[in-house]
């Protein structure tokens, strides 16, 4: 149904467009041109379409002639070289070298794993049983069971020890070789021998579709005040529907004002920063400013849902991307707002992902953002309104007390009701 509006959009534009060039052609067989003139402007236009085909052509087979190149190479190496070659290596090391040559720190090439990783990051969902570990002894204990996973279905408790996975020794294994194990496709099932207790026990767990959590939130109490406090993880593909849910959460919980935490946030998808800041500010408001090769365009808040309760949202060197698209839109647009931390990172530009046909994928930047006010921040990042750093105590024990950025908040954000 969209595409068909949007279609019809676009031929009602057509149609206003097509009595204009029927008018300037009517205008034109009205005036007088004598035999020469007629000639001339033949002649010139069949020698204009000439040098147009010319150049069109020459770029094609200049094309076709860097392309044929890459193929003879591969061909030849196949064919001549003096041992083996691996097909998927020669590909995969050509498509790296093409990446590589654009010496952007923000655009690589991804093999199997690394895509994966960054597409359960991207999507904040991953196929699992819902545990974590730390490693320990050599072995890898677990930590962290999540709520109505597969893993507390299945009785897997904090403290136990995982000795094999499918009858595979587990001991000596970092994080990553026990994940991969454990991992696979979603509704298979993987056999745990853990040892819980002294005890060792058997258990067998279906693979779920896990999706993670990228949003905390709690209320605190400073001063008699209720402030919400939230805390973005990274910009997942559901992090904007977790926000909304949980700043509902807390603004029926009547909190006077709110601190949100983008610290050691590395970014993620352009839209859900977006979506988030929409819930700030109407319709008219300029979020950010998307520049291409081509054109700059001003993105506007979706939504005419404004707040006007004091907020800060707290960053530091880590806060990058989105993160810092989130913190420039409040700074520059909210009024009732502070920014305090550190000097955000500095990434200024925009990724596109697309996945090849073996798995792996290419990562590559194809815009640049600007801030609501068309300041482009890349090396630069956000300066915040009251500069502060985490002192040593909260190194030695990670406390909110001992939190002096958030400390910092809370005082200021009192000053603003």
């Amino acid at each position: 149904m969209k595409s068909k509006k949007n279609n019809s959009k676009l031929l009602k534009k057509f149609d206003s467009f097509l009595p204009f060039m029927n008018e300037e052609n009517e205008n034109c067989n009205k005036s007088y041109f004598n035999i020469f003139e007629v000639l001339l402007i033949v002649f010139v236009s069949i020698l204009f379409g000439i040098v147009i085909g010319y150049v069109i052509t020459n770029n094609k087979n200049l094309e076709n002639e860097k392309i044929n190149e890459i193929i003879n190479t591969y061909n030849n190496l196949r064919e001549n070289y003096y041992s083996k070659v691996d097909d998927d290596k020669l590909v995969d090391s050509a498509i790296k070298g093409m990446i590589d040559s654009l010496e952007d720190p923000y655009s690589n090439y991804m093999d199997l794993t690394t895509t994966d990783d960054f597409n359960e990051s991207i999507d904040g969902a991953f196929v699992g049983i819902g545990i974590t570990v730390v490693f320990s002894d050599n072995y890898n204990k677990v930590v962290e069971v999540l709520k109505n996973s597969p893993a507390e279905k299945g009785g897997v408790k904090v403290g136990d020890i995982i000795l094999e996975v499918d009858n595979i020794d587990a001991s000596g294994l970092s994080g990553d070789e026990l994940t991969k194990l454990i991992r696979g496709k979603e509704g298979t099932k993987v056999r745990l021998l853990v040892k819980s207790n002294d005890l060792k026990k058997s258990i067998i767990l279906k693979r779920e579709k896990i999706e993670v959590q990228t949003v905390y939130s709690e209320v605190l109490e400073y001063n008699e005040n209720k402030i919400g406090y939230l805390n973005l993880i990274s910009f997942a593909a559901n992090t904007s529907s977790q926000f909304e849910s949980e700043i509902k959460k807390l603004e029926k919980k009547e909190i006077k004002s709110l601190i949100i935490d983008v610290r050691d946030n590395p970014g993620g998808h352009l839209l859900q920063v977006r979506e988030i800041l929409s819930m700030f500010f109407d319709k008219k408001t300029v979020l950010y400013q998307i520049e291409s090769k081509n054109n700059k365009k001003k993105i506007y808040s979706l939504n005419n849902s404004k707040k006007t309760y004091p907020l800060v949202i707290l960053i530091n060197k880590k806060s990058a991307s989105a993160s810092e698209i989130l913190a420039s839109s409040i700074q520059d647009n909210y009024k009732n707002s502070l920014i305090i931390g550190e000097n955000s990172y500095g990434k200024g530009t925009v990724q596109k992902s697309k996945n090849l046909s073996d798995g792996t994928s290419i990562k590559f930047t194809t815009q640049k953002w600007l801030t609501a006010k068309g300041v482009w921040l890349n090396k630069k990042g956000v300066k915040p309104d009251i500069e502060v750093k985490l002192d040593e105590n909260y190194f030695k024990n990670p406390t909110q007390e001992n939190d002096s950025q958030l400390q910092e908040a809370l005082k200021r954000i009192i000053e603003l009701l």
